[in-house]
């Protein structure tokens, strides 16, 4: 980039057209003085005696008229096909019969050119917000897992085993065609939107007085480590909108908000930790049964908060998002 104070530029240029318009000097001196052609410093003057100093700035290149600049309704073409079926420039072109670098141009243009900045469900761009300190937002939501039955599930001893071991289970219920109802564990979890700290408990149901004895001891838990719970996000599931947990954040002071029907896009959070906690904790490894899942439950938190790198914010652990942690300064 050259200097802002060094000959013909916007500067420059305006002392060079000021000589010549101004204080009458000839072209041809005034390139000599400033070393460049008769036909440039004519130019800068011409501008300067019809704009005045706003004429000195550079202008755009591109010009006045682009005859074979793809069509607004190719345009719509192109982005259509790439929000709604994801497909690739090249895709896109066969489709539209044109070149696939028009495509790419179009794409890049409208900032679609990046699949991960689009949503795989809606088609819609990604738009990403994060609360400014810890306790201003917890995203709430359950977790629904079939239970494990003695001996391992399907995932890892294959289904023809995961069968027998299902049938092997003594005193279980069973359904209509006789299959054995093992139940589900419901995992109620609470991820703050600033810091991603988690907190989760297994239950059997997930009811609202179970969900609302969880957000008690989630505010008091965030509360031990220095943090104010000031509002929680839910989704419109039964337990979050009952009478009971309505009473619950009243009593806790906390302001409760719900996502848009059908759109989880934006508890998107807690849905990604759901994500994690399944690939990192859930079916990670072969467990022999439930209750042994559901132990190695608090040691991966303890893991997820205080060790593990989260992408999103600075590959750091969330813990080290909580700056008022009791004795973090002693």
């Amino acid at each position: 980039m050259v200097h802002g104070n060094a000959v013909l530029t916007p500067k420059g240029r305006l002392l060079l057209a000021r000589l010549i318009v101004e204080e009458g000097w000839p072209v041809v001196r005034a390139a000599e003085q400033f070393n460049v052609s008769w036909p440039t410093a004519k130019r800068w003057a011409m501008r300067y005696a019809a704009m005045g100093s706003a004429g000195m700035s550079d202008r755009s290149s591109r010009p006045h008229h682009s005859p074979n600049r793809t069509s607004q309704e190719l345009v719509r073409k192109i982005v259509h096909l790439r929000w709604r079926h994801r497909l690739s420039p090249l895709a896109i072109a066969s489709r539209l019969s044109m070149s696939a670098s028009t495509v790419h141009a179009v794409l890049v243009r409208c900032r679609l050119n990046r699949l991960s900045h689009i949503d795989i469900r809606t088609g819609e761009p990604i738009r990403r917000y994060e609360h400014d300190h810890p306790g201003a937002l917890i995203h709430v939501d359950v977790k629904k897992l079939g239970n494990i039955p003695t001996g391992g599930g399907w995932r890892f001893v294959g289904r023809s085993q995961g069968q027998k071991n299902r049938h092997l289970m003594s005193g279980t219920k069973r359904s209509r065609y006789h299959q054995p109802l093992l139940g589900h564990a419901y995992v109620h979890t609470v991820v703050d939107d600033h810091s991603r700290v988690a907190y989760a408990e297994i239950h059997d149901d997930e009811t609202a007085d179970t969900a609302v004895a969880v957000l008690r001891r989630a505010v008091g838990w965030f509360s031990d480590r220095g943090v104010i719970v000031e509002a929680v996000l839910s989704d419109n599931g039964g337990c979050y909108r009952s009478h009971a947990w309505k009473q619950a954040c009243a009593d806790l002071g906390v302001k409760h908000r719900r996502t848009r029907p059908y759109r989880p896009q934006t508890n998107g959070k807690i849905e990604r930790f759901h994500r994690s906690m399944a690939d990192e904790w859930a079916f990670a490894r072969h467990y022999r049964d439930e209750r042994t899942r559901r132990s190695a439950l608090p040691t991966w938190l303890h893991t997820y908060n205080h060790h593990r790198q989260h992408s999103a914010i600075g590959k750091v652990p969330p813990i080290t998002r909580l700056t008022n942690l009791p004795g973090q300064y002693s």
